[in-house]
């Protein structure tokens, strides 16, 4: 009997609020593990009621008068979908091999290095049909489902209040309740805990005793640490050790080169990223292993008997069979993650009719860098969404900002007693007063409205696209989409099917369009330049001595990464020898590109 790995190199990462929020349940049971956003409550209840009306399921409507109601909803809804998925699954492995079942796509879509794909191709050239059905009885017990993943954005963690506006216990703060629903769900997977560290978060995951291994070292519930550097990691990952917390997978983000929020490193590349992890990998792996067993032993609990898994994956602007296949043995990782160009995927993802067609047909530059995130945190936007057109629209009547509803990203306190959000009406009406009334120059103030008008509301925009797809009526009636996939999208085209892209994934089909694409690791570079430019320009003048540190850090780091690249590109072994000179020309391109910004920046700085 073969050992059943996973059946497949990549996953889906989280997407926005609601695009990926139904994924699981639209590819768990060929083996594809996908990450829920678990955040927005509100959305998933309505997801929870539409399942289980469409699935004969009872639904009991859990409202905001139930105690606990944010984390009880979230519970019911993964357990809902874990219900489903694994009927699924019984009906899947009960199908026939032939065209056009699900139980022949399931291994029809694995890798070709796929042992268990192996055995599945020996399988049809059989003649003998006792043999053949022996072995087809052997695979049926080898399929397994795709992981449901959890995410939660770390700071996004707001304090809540009762009836009364009083301030409820630090248990009931939005991330806090996010992560218990998912730890008093029934599901054997991974959370995911992303745009940084939560002190009041990383200290209440070891109330919970999923997260614990039993006698055997299992562990029933996983963590996920989605990283921008080694430092970071490591740092992370000894803090939960402390708490005897062990990091399943660490999950290496490109900075600038992803969809949603971009969080952009100190010019710190990902190749050279992913190289330190390669060169340290066992040193994380033993140091934070000997931290976690000593704090179980302390504990009175269980400690591993042998370093348990600890996968590195990596996910940001992958976009060919090539680049994904190097990322893998070069840097010996344990998967990819894909996200973006699964939005053109219908049968994985969530997106309305008008902007799946509109993102179908889009071109290089309606994929930017938007400020429209009230955490001020730059944010991948797509141009043609009805929410950009609804953010203009708002502006040209003198109605900037948004209504705000939900206040999942309610921070500021400037004008407020309790918290509001930044891409609210009422913050901005406040500020533009503010900056009116102040003594900068009229250049000056417009400039700071300009760039306060760009806030949009992400808690509507991000996960209404759901509710659309579905038939389901928004709250408030806002229909206005935001969409945030990564610049890499601009090299896709059309819309697919779920085969098309796993198959372009492993290199059975090329669905690239005909814009000239550079390697993965030059157009994370271009937009890192990109952003060096931009941050050159605004802070050239009265530039404070940390500010030029930083910045000649950033330039250090750049022109590092390039000497990196450069001695990379002999690695690529399955490239022509074209393209490996076309990219060390846009490497020589990039690199007197900087050395020309630095020196007028040391102008500037002396």
């Amino acid at each position: 009997m073969i050992q059943t790995p996973p059946a497949h190199t990549f996953h889906i990462p989280v997407m926005g609020l609601g695009f990926t929020i139904d994924t699981p349940l639209k590819v768990a049971r060929f083996g594809i593990s996908s990450v829920i956003s678990i955040i927005e409550h509100e959305l998933i209840e309505k997801m929870r009621e539409f399942h289980c009306r469409h699935n004969a399921e009872v639904y009991e409507p859990i409202t905001e008068n139930v105690e606990d109601y944010r984390a009880k909803r979230i519970k019911e809804y993964l357990n809902l979908l874990d219900r489903l998925i694994n009927r699924q699954l019984v009906k899947l492995r009960l199908e026939p091999f032939i065209e056009g079942s699900e139980i022949t796509k399931y291994f029809e879509l694995m890798p070709e290095t796929s042992p268990i794909k192996q055995l599945y191709k020996g399988m049809l050239q059989l003649e003998d049909s006792s043999m053949k059905e022996q072995i087809q009885a052997q695979l049926r017990s080898l399929i397994v489902a795709g992981s449901i993943d959890v995410n939660v954005m770390a700071k996004v963690d707001r304090t809540n209040y009762d009836e009364n506006g009083e301030i409820l216990p630090k248990e009931f703060s939005d991330a806090l309740s996010s992560f218990r629903g998912y730890a008093q769900s029934n599901l054997a997977s991974s959370i995911v805990f992303s745009a940084g560290y939560n002190p009041r978060l990383y200290g209440y995951i070891d109330a919970f005793n999923d997260f614990f291994p039993d006698e055997k070292g299992f562990l029933k519930k996983k963590i996920i640490l989605k990283v921008s550097d080694f430092r970071s990691a490591l740092t992370q990952g000894k803090i939960l050790a402390k708490k005897g917390l062990w990091v399943s997978e660490f999950r290496i983000e490109s900075g600038l080169n992803c969809g949603g929020h971009a969080f952009a490193t100190d010019g710190l590349l990902l190749g050279p990223i992913m190289e330190e992890f390669k060169q340290n990998r066992a040193i994380l792996q033993k140091e934070v292993f000997d931290i976690c067993n000593q704090a179980l032993i302390a504990k009175e609990m269980s400690p591993f008997p042998s370093f348990p898994i600890m996968k590195i994956t990596v996910q940001g602007g992958i976009g060919t069979a090539n680049e994904d296949n190097f990322l893998l043995e070069h840097y010996d990782l344990d998967g990819t993650g894909w996200a973006s160009p699964f939005l053109l995927v219908p049968e994985a993802t969530n997106v309305d009719d008008a902007t799946l067609k509109k993102m179908a047909n889009a071109q290089k530059d309606d994929y930017f860098l938007s400020n429209a995130s009230p955490l001020g945190v730059p944010f991948n936007n797509f141009r043609l969404s009805t929410g950009e057109e609804q953010r203009l629209m708002r502006i040209k009547k003198n109605r900037a900002g948004s209504p705000c509803y939900k206040k999942f990203l309610s921070t500021n306190i400037e004008f407020t007693k309790e918290p509001i959000c930044e891409s609210s009406r009422e913050y901005i009406h406040a500020k533009i007063k503010q900056i009116e009334a102040s003594e900068m120059t009229a250049e000056y103030k417009a400039e700071k409205i300009n760039f306060l008008n760009q806030r949009d509301c992400l808690c509507e925009g991000l996960g209404v696209s759901a509710l659309l797809k579905n038939d389901i009526n928004p709250a408030h009636k806002l229909t206005a989409v935001t969409i945030c996939p990564g610049p890499n999208l601009a090299y896709f085209s059309g819309v697919f099917t779920l085969k098309q892209m796993v198959d372009h994934i492993y290199g059975r089909t090329n669905i690239l369009n005909s814009l000239k694409r550079p390697n993965m690791f030059v157009n994370e570079l271009v937009l890192y330049v990109e952003y060096y430019k931009n941050q050159l320009n605004k802070q050239v003048e009265n530039l404070s001595t940390a500010q030029i540190r930083t910045l000649k850090a950033f330039h250090t780091n750049l022109l590092s990464g390039i000497d990196y690249y450069k001695s990379l590109a002999s690695s690529f072994k399955n490239e022509t020898e074209r393209y490996i000179e076309e990219m060390k020309e846009e490497l020589n391109a990039l690199e007197t590109s900087i050395m020309n910004l630095s020196l007028s920046f040391e102008v500037v700085s002396k």
